[in-house]
């Protein structure tokens, strides 16, 4: 009898759980981020893209996509079609606009200064 009183015991304490060490409960990842990851998070929340990671749309070589750089030439992958699986990759030099040598997108090079 006494060892049935034991397991339950034990059993309930298991299941208790302890109180949340933070007031209002556990901080979101809004809450929580700070520095670069924060300024990312409230730039997507814009609706801005700060690593141009979302897919490139087909300007035409008069309006082209521009890629932003520190140097006079960047590898730039280009995800062609939607579902596909491999990236296109090529080098961006500084200069006229280039084209995706598989769907034909326009990228072109401007010149990014780092904030020191």
């Amino acid at each position: 009898m006494a060892s049935r009183l034991l397991r339950v015991c034990g059993t309930l304490r298991a299941l208790r759980r302890p109180p949340c060490p933070w007031p209002g409960g556990i901080p979101s990842n809004e809450k929580q981020a700070t520095g670069l990851e924060r300024k990312v998070m409230q730039d997507m929340e814009k609706g801005q893209d700060p690593y141009n990671i979302l897919q490139p749309k087909r300007y035409p070589k008069e309006d082209p996509n521009l890629v932003p750089s520190i140097s006079s030439k960047r590898i730039v992958g280009c995800i062609c079609e939607e579902d596909n699986s491999c990236v296109i990759w090529f080098w961006l030099h500084k200069g006229e606009p280039q084209r995706c040598p598989s769907c034909g997108a326009h990228y072109k090079m401007v010149p990014h200064h780092l904030p020191h």
